[in-house]
């Protein structure tokens, strides 16, 4: 089975996150957030914050409070 192809602003799995790089979720986050990730070592339960105090959830996809 091919795995599935991510794009930017998709949610994911907490597996898919442990499996995946700084570059690879990186390239997950929508461009106006991406100068704001910390790095996988950043991202508390999979999600960090915004420095306007909102967070980005990569099991979500999106903004937390969304």
């Amino acid at each position: 089975m091919e795995p599935r192809r991510l794009r930017a602003g998709s949610a994911i799995t907490p597996q898919e996150f442990d499996e995946l790089s700084d570059e690879q979720l990186e390239r997950l986050v929508p461009k106006r957030y991406r100068d704001e990730f910390p790095g996988k070592d950043g991202c508390a339960d999979g999600y960090f914050y915004l420095h306007d105090g909102t967070a980005y959830s990569f099991y979500k996809g999106g903004l937390l409070d969304d």
